[in-house]
């Protein structure tokens, strides 16, 4: 493993990114702004479920902002990979590294459960408790991740 993390370090396109002036802080930029665009969406998802929506029904929430959680996606990913392979060696080896990922899995295990067994065509009173369970996990999962990507940076 420490092999590979270390060719991945010491590739053309880490090298590239780590020695460019403007590439290495743009990248943070647009993952952070992918943070901003799926965190922020699953947030006021997640409020409704809590009932603070209570005027917005809960499918009206999940048509609107769930399509955002999916573009922030499509900003994280990319960037978020390229970041790694930066500094791959000591990443692939950082509890803090893995830690973060177990929680993104879980923050998306916990959404794939929701959106799989959940119907949405309740409004936001009489909700099933169960809504609420997934939406504090939702909320933990989430904050645990952004923690961690910033304990990351120093």
């Amino acid at each position: 493993m420490s092999e590979y993390l270390d060719w991945l370090e010491q590739s053309t396109l880490a090298a590239s990114i780590r020695q460019s002036l403007w590439l290495y802080p743009a990248l943070e930029i647009v993952h952070i702004l992918g943070i901003v665009i799926l965190v922020g969406s699953a947030w006021l998802f997640d409020l409704g479920l809590l009932g603070f929506s209570q005027k917005i029904t809960i499918a009206s929430l999940s048509h609107y902002l769930l399509p955002w959680s999916r573009r922030g996606l499509i900003l994280i990913i990319p960037s978020g990979l390229l970041l790694f392979i930066t500094n791959a060696g000591a990443l692939g080896f950082d509890p803090i590294f893995w830690l973060k990922m177990a929680l993104l899995t879980l923050a998306g295990l916990n959404a794939f459960l929701f959106h799989k067994f959940s119907s949405l065509r309740q409004n936001g009173s009489g909700l099933p408790p169960t809504y609420k369970i997934h939406a504090l996990i939702s909320i933990l999962f989430w904050t645990g991740v952004i923690s961690c990507g910033r304990l990351l940076a120093y």
